[in-house]
């Protein structure tokens, strides 16, 4: 427990290319006391946007999410962390009850609940499977969340209570299908492009099917996307294809 001064926090962010939504993020981090930004190949008006808002700014080249989240993280200088993406918003009720949190909790993490939007419509069931979650630990104080080392959904080591948030964190997934679509695209990119890096044998075809096919059930029926309509019958077919794509590419693409 914090008894001294209050506690300081700083925010990581990384960015790649977001200048049209950058400010809009930006501007619901004021409760901040530091914004690191990481500049991952930007070429679009990303940087000068980050100049009027961030503490401390970071450019270079990071093929591995890992590595690029360290990159902005090890720079906070915080003693809680929050960790936000470009398309994401943090409204004045969660930075107020990230404040008051921060001021009594002890060293580990928090689980912030996600509000996801699909262009304007709130989509409230049906993610998972890798495709969109609905709570993630990005709260945290230093050293309490470790990033592993790859290109898309590395694997995350937390140590500290498991501890959560109320006010959901606004999360913009997609502006529309044509843009799920696009999405699928660069994440089963990346996912092949991981599953070759590793070199490990990849499973039987037919264990990817199963695979696919139970994200599907998990997505559509257990987390309810047959209540969101076509949107949640979208979402639960893009997390079955997710590692079928991803195993057809790693496979295909090595012939």
């Amino acid at each position: 427990m914090n008894t001294g001064s209050p506690a300081k926090l700083s925010v990581a962010l990384c960015v790649h290319n977001e200048a049209e939504q950058l400010t809009a993020c930006l501007e619901s981090l004021a409760f901040a006391d530091e914004i690191v930004v990481v500049l991952d190949r930007c070429n679009d008006g990303s940087k000068k946007i980050a100049e009027k808002f961030a503490t401390r700014i970071v450019e270079g080249e990071w093929p591995l999410e890992g590595p690029r989240r360290h990159a902005g993280i090890d720079l906070c200088s915080g003693d809680w962390i929050l960790e936000v993406d470009a398309d994401e918003r943090a409204s004045e009720a969660l930075g107020r009850e990230i404040r008051r949190v921060i001021a009594q909790a002890g060293p580990g993490y928090f689980l912030i609940p996600f509000d996801n939007y699909i262009g304007t419509r709130l989509v409230r069931r049906g993610w998972g499977g890798s495709w969109g979650v609905m709570a993630a630990p990005r709260l945290f104080t230093p050293g309490a969340k470790i990033w592993g080392s790859s290109r898309i959904h590395p694997p995350l080591t937390l140590s500290g209570p498991k501890r959560w948030l109320h006010t959901p964190m606004k999360h913009y997934v997609d502006r529309n299908f044509a843009d799920m679509v696009s999405r699928l695209q660069r994440y089963s990119d990346a996912r092949a492009a991981d599953l070759r890096a590793s070199g490990d044998k990849l499973p039987p075809l037919l264990w990817t099917l199963r695979r696919s096919a139970s994200r599907f059930l998990k997505c559509y029926f257990l987390r309810k996307g047959y209540r969101e309509g076509r949107w949640g019958f979208a979402i639960a077919v893009m997390a079955a294809l997710y590692p079928l794509l991803s195993h057809l590419k790693a496979e295909l693409d090595d012939e």
